[in-house]
Order: structure tokens, then C-alpha cells, then sequence
């Protein structure tokens, strides 16, 4: 049985996997969808940034049963999942980057994702997109309406320091294998990797290396709530 370790992009909370995580745990799997520290919209707590987020993590992965695990993370939630990953090498089975490019130690996470079109108030945190501002985070392709309302609705403001303090890599994860999960209504592709890797910036020609995999979903940025089904059949 593989056990799932879910984990959200910004302003949003295990909430977004939620039919994803039904789908997985009706095929068999184990699949735990995680609410990063402060992003309940609940918590007042302050000082909150990547570390905070990291140690989540590696908590919960301490208290899993499964001798391995494998650590799915869309948008900013992949900092942490590779934060995570570089502390308990030895417990990740493989680590998925869903829509998400791979960040390399020392980047911030507002270096790999997309401009959130707000800056933090006084409180220390970015408040969530608008409607009108969210597709800056990822095309909306195929999610509905309903559904757009409800992630509007529950979005939360999201701790500044998570989004600018770099990602502390030592390479302990290095040789872990990674899919990347490419969303192709949202412009990624196979064919694109191919180019980054060929006439791209130096950085990329990492992405040929053999522990690197990449599969293609016809659905946008949020495949949990546009593509659930689909998105689970990817992961298993």
C-alpha cells in the first residue's frame, strides 16, 4: 500500500485534496492531506516561514506507520515537501512536483511561483488572490464554478516568510527519484522539458537526469479540483 503525503500550494489547506484523497484511499492507498501551519485561516500564531512548514513535515512523516512515503507538492507546497525530503531521505519513496518547477537550495519560494499580486500587511502575511488575480497563481482550466467560489471562499493569507526565505538543501535528498506531474492547459509539457533541457539555462539540463520522470495531465494548475480522478490515476 503507498502512502501519499499531500501537500497544498499557497493560501490553501489539505481541504484542495480532499476528493483526490477519497479516490486514492478507495484504490487502496494511504493518502494524508496536510494544513501547513497558520493556513487554517484560524491560527493567529505569528513568525511563521518555511522552516515552520518543513518541521510540519518531517513530523508528520516521523508519526507515519509506512516505512516510505511519497511526498506530492503543488506550487509552494514543494519547498516544504523538499525541505522535508532532505531531513528523512531514508522515509520518502519518491517525491512528485505537481505543476511545479523543482527549486534549488537557497531559492525562495516567490522565485518559482507566480507573482501573488500582493504584498504583506502589517500582520506579516500576503493576503489570498482575488478572482480576478488568482489565475496569476495557475490556469483555472477545468475547475468549476462551484468550486472556484469555495477556493475564493476558503483561501487564506499567507505568512510572508514562507515565500521568502530560501530553501536549505544539503543534498541528502539528492538521488531520491522524482515525476513530475506536467498540467499541459496550463502551458507545461513534456516537449517543453525538452527544450529547457536542450537551448534552455544551465539549471534545466538537470531535468534529463534518470531519476526524473515526467507525466502530462490535460487539465489546468488545480488538477484536484478540476481533474480529481485523473490526478489520482496519475499518482497510483
Amino acid at each position: 500500500m503507498t502512502t501519499f503525503v499531500l501537500v497544498p500550494g499557497g493560501f490553501t489547506g489539505g481541504w484542495v485534496w480532499e476528493e483526490t484523497a477519497a479516490r486514492l484511499g478507495r484504490a487502496g492507498a494511504e493518502a494524508h492531506p496536510v494544513t501547513l501551519t497558520g493556513m487554517d485561516g484560524l491560527s493567529g500564531e505569528t513568525g511563521i516561514g518555511l522552516e515552520t512548514h518543513v518541521e510540519d513535515l518531517v513530523r508528520l512523516i516521523d508519526g507515519l506507520a509506512a516505512a516510505e512515503v511519497v511526498l506530492v507538492g503543488h506550487g509552494y507546497g514543494l519547498h516544504p515537501v523538499l525541505g522535508a525530503a532532505d531531513r528523512r531521505p531514508g522515509r520518502v519513496a519518491r517525491i512528485v512536483a505537481l505543476d511545479t518547477l523543482l527549486p534549488q537550495d537557497g531559492e525562495p519560494a516567490e522565485r518559482s511561483v507566480p507573482d501573488p499580486g500582493g504584498r504583506a500587511g502589517t500582520d506579516g502575511r500576503v493576503p489570498p488572490p482575488t478572482r480576478e488575480t488568482r489565475s496569476r497563481w495557475g490556469d483555472l482550466e477545468g475547475v468549476p464554478e462551484e468550486t472556484l467560489v469555495r477556493l475564493e471562499r476558503l483561501a487564506v493569507p499567507q505568512p510572508a516568510d514562507t515565500l521568502t526565505a530560501p530553501l536549505r538543501l544539503t543534498g541528502a535528498a539528492s538521488a531520491l527519484p522524482v515525476t513530475g506531474v506536467l498540467c499541459t492547459a496550463a502551458g507545461s509539457s513534456v516537449a517543453m522539458v525538452e527544450m529547457l533541457v536542450e537551448s534552455g539555462p544551465p539549471r534545466f539540463r538537470a531535468l534529463a537526469d534518470d531519476r526524473i520522470r515526467f507525466l502530462e495531465l490535460a487539465t489546468g494548475h488545480w488538477p484536484m479540483l478540476s481533474a480529481p480522478a485523473a490526478l489520482a490515476e496519475t499518482l497510483l
